[in-house]
């Protein structure tokens, strides 16, 4: 019986792709060199070649995206090529907040790009500037112009901050949220809301592409992930980038006039950015070695923690935050920390956010996305290698969210200022000085 509805199924399939509805890919192509087709990788070193079972040979698969399954020389795509059904029901935009003249000029630029022949451009706002809200107009005007919407972002917790406010403002839109393990991985929606890794699933499907945050990690580091990007857009649909923080290619291209951009340099309260100061921690590294805290760091912390306010504490690795962590619950009770591989991690991030922990360690998981108010940010160890100027700027962009606690302390702890604690510092000043057409 199970042989039976196999065939039937494989039956049913090859019928749609007679019709045109559906077409087949190989997994894998070897013109003009070996290349897999669902994430791009040509690397020989992320192929490996094993005695398949199914086709009774040496069958080579990629590594690179193994993840969402093997993709083998032995195996087939099969792609959707039936049009997106659009919802019928116009869409209703509930969000009635006021934008800033900043804002509405970014909302503006983006609905006229979507109208031109442009295939790219950028939104270059600050942290806490208001980017989901400027992203309205655009996202209306494309589903009621019956066009199938994409917001992607490079990590699950900023997928699950957006869908809830995308739900507020877009009552009767239906959206999907994708990340691993998710429950709308079929779901065929107006607006969808995703990891990029969970973009190799889609081919040309997307009229609008929205990709925030795209110099965070991994996004920026793995080309397939950019790869995915571009198989998931329609040919003629149109990019945005969404960051605080372009990087040094994207920030040419964009003031040399060969990518369209728009400069939001103010938060959506009109208050500038709160600088990061350096503060010295000698040694840092050695003492968190043996488990405490520099005395800089902890002298800051009890100074803060006083004043009834919550805190960040950035840390440069999870070793360093295993190692320190009893040490600072135990001068600090109410402390959590929080980390990628943390099973616990939304439910930690939650009782920060409710005000139950007044202090969270953080590696740079936390950099993005969270927004608490209130909040203060220290830095342990902003000389490491591992802290880039964009995510000193992050992490710094915590900071004065609110527009009733607009300021509030920033504080690089290192042991030897580097490039990018300076570079990160400059950015946040370049800001602040961009003047704001009104």
């Amino acid at each position: 019986m199970d042989e039976l509805l196999e065939h039937t199924d494989l039956l049913t399939i090859h019928l749609h792709v007679l019709n045109g509805h559906l077409r087949y890919e190989p997994a894998l192509t070897i013109i003009p060199k070996l290349q897999c087709t669902r994430c791009g990788n040509r690397d020989p070193e992320l192929f490996y070649t094993y005695d398949c079972f199914r086709c009774k040979q040496p069958c080579t698969y990629c590594r690179s995206c193994i993840m969402m399954g093997r993709s083998g020389s032995c195996a087939v795509f099969v792609t959707a090529t039936t049009a997106f059904s659009p919802q019928q029901n116009p869409h209703t935009l509930a969000w009635k907040g006021t934008l800033s003249p900043a804002q509405q000029q970014a909302s503006t630029f983006l609905v006229n790009q979507i109208n031109s022949e442009v295939k790219e451009c950028l939104l270059w706002a600050v942290c806490g500037a208001g980017k989901t809200e400027m992203l309205f107009d655009a996202i209306h005007h494309s589903l009621n112009d019956n066009k199938r919407v994409l917001i992607a972002t490079p990590r699950a917790d900023v997928v699950r901050e957006l869908v809830p406010r995308l739900n507020a403002a877009f009552p009767g839109t239906d959206i999907a949220m994708l990340f691993g393990g998710s429950d709308d991985r079929f779901k065929n929606a107006s607006l969808t809301v995703s990891t990029t890794h969970q973009l190799l699933r889609f081919y040309h499907a997307f009229d609008l592409t929205i990709i925030d945050e795209v110099d965070a990690f991994p996004y920026d580091h793995d080309p397939k992930l950019r790869y995915a990007v571009k198989q998931a857009t329609k040919p003629d649909a149109l990019v945005a980038y969404v960051t605080a923080t372009p990087d040094q290619r994207m920030q040419s291209k964009a003031i040399g006039g060969m990518l369209p951009h728009v400069k939001v340099p103010r938060r959506f309260h009109g208050h500038p950015l709160p600088e990061p100061t350096f503060q010295w921690a000698m040694s840092w590294r050695k003492t968190a070695s043996k488990g405490r805290l520099p005395s800089a760091v902890e002298y800051w912390l009890k100074t803060v923690l006083l004043e009834k306010k919550q805190v960040f504490l950035f840390v440069p690795s999870i070793r360093i935050l295993r190692a320190i962590l009893p040490y600072v619950q135990e001068r600090f009770p109410n402390t959590a920390g929080v980390y990628s591989e943390d099973d616990e991690r939304r439910e930690k991030v939650k009782a920060f956010r409710e005000g139950k922990t007044r202090l969270l360690l953080t590696t740079t998981i936390l950099e993005r996305g969270v927004t608490v108010k209130g909040v203060q940010v220290g830095v342990l160890g902003a000389d490491d290698g591992v802290f880039t100027e964009s995510a000193l700027v992050q992490m710094a962009g915590r900071v004065g969210r609110s527009p009733d606690e607009h300021g509030g302390q920033v504080v690089f702890f290192h042991d030897g200022k580097t490039r990018a604690m300076v570079e990160a510092r400059n950015h946040i000043r370049m800001m602040n000085r961009e003047k704001v057409e009104e």
